[in-house]
């Protein structure tokens, strides 16, 4: 019988060294114009790179995922669990995201193609699954439920933001990758330590596969993500976090401050843009990372410091998982402040920037 640590089998680590392996390799290949699927990202005035780039690691985490997790579930081995359904709708979900998101950018179909396509995938886990996020709570004040139908729809809602966030912010070099790897690895301590096999399982092994491409990814990066990849990787994220708040694992607080970097310079940035008045679905460099760079810290000192604040909010996110209801407020409110004098970091960097260049030589 193969050993296990809270109910997850040991195996599982075995098949997220394959899922890196073949992540590795395979970005690697993908990287090279030896690749039949070397499709590159020119660089435009909205770009953070400056030369062409390969825009396809997308599928060689997805590839690796499917190593790591879609053939031992489809071969039984190790043994399922009873999420095995679940995770097994999510993977394929996630799978057809990708695919569609790949075509969308090959063949230039509109954005409502990819839109409705994360809506129907993120209607499915809902309808097939029956993961909802069912109370809105906030520690110590108050904890509330949410009707059938409005707990569905806020789920969809939920699903298909994080799918896009996901895609807003994979524009740097290492950052989406990385925030992967620290993300869902975060939550695969959370659920192993909670005894969630399924959970831990394919949290293991998107961390694992993210992995292998990240080393590719770091800067200066010879490959990107890619759309298909991005939109991919969010939505696995947002699925696997409302198995863990369906099942009691944590609530809905956990994954928000574990994706917090991004969940909170993607919803701030869109809230300035259409506050603004501008185009929300336009390119651009608007976000907090994208500003940084371009205030001079460059890619490998911004994407190293985002590294230290993902790193600081999922040991927040543990520490809120095991504190008591006003330490939970306290850590939400410190959470704000955190981000709120980040914001104000930037903004003075920025102009710290502006100021020199209208300096006379």
């Amino acid at each position: 019988m193969v050993p296990s640590i809270a109910g997850v089998s040991l195996s599982w680590f075995g098949f997220a060294a394959l899922a890196f392996t073949f992540s590795y390799f395979a970005t690697k290949r993908l990287s090279t114009v030896r690749s039949r699927l070397y499709w590159v990202d020119v660089p435009n005035e909205r770009s953070l790179h400056r030369r062409p780039t390969p825009r396809t690691g997308g599928i060689a985490i997805l590839g690796g995922i499917v190593i790591g997790q879609l053939i031992p579930i489809i071969f039984g081995w190790p043994a399922a669990d009873i999420h095995r359904t679940n995770v097994l709708w999510i993977l394929l979900l996630a799978l057809l995201i990708g695919g569609v998101s790949r075509l969308e950018d090959w063949s230039g179909l509109g954005l409502g193609v990819g839109l409705g396509m994360h809506g129907l995938a993120a209607v499915a886990v809902v309808w097939e699954t029956g993961l909802t996020v069912d109370r809105i709570v906030i520690p110590a004040i108050v904890s509330l439920p949410l009707a059938g139908w409005l707990s569905a729809v806020l789920t969809v809602l939920a699903i298909v933001w994080v799918a896009n966030l996901y895609n807003f912010m994979d524009g740097m070099d290492g950052f989406a990758g990385g925030m992967t790897v620290v993300g869902f690895g975060f939550l695969a301590i959370i659920a192993w330590t909670g005894g969630h096999s399924a959970v831990a399982a394919a949290a293991v092994v998107a961390t694992a596969a993210a992995g292998g491409f990240l080393v590719h990814n770091l800067p200066p990066a010879s490959i990107f993500m890619g759309d298909g990849g991005s939109t991919s990787v969010g939505f696995l994220a947002a699925a696997l976090a409302m198995m863990g708040i369906h099942e009691g694992l944590f609530d809905m607080w956990v994954p928000i401050l574990i994706f917090s970097p991004f969940v909170a310079d993607a919803t701030i940035t869109l809230i300035r843009r259409l506050l603004s008045g501008k185009r929300v679905w336009e390119p651009h460099r608007e976000h907090y990372y994208q500003r940084l760079v371009l205030a001079g810290w460059g890619h490998r000192k911004t994407v190293f410091t985002e590294y230290a604040l993902m790193m600081l909010c999922g040991a927040a996110a543990v520490f809120y998982l095991r504190s008591g209801e006003v330490m939970k407020l306290v850590v939400l409110c410190a959470a704000l402040i955190m981000y709120g004098a980040f914001g104000r970091a930037v903004g003075g960097l920025e102009a710290r920037r502006l100021d020199r260049s209208e300096r006379p030589a």
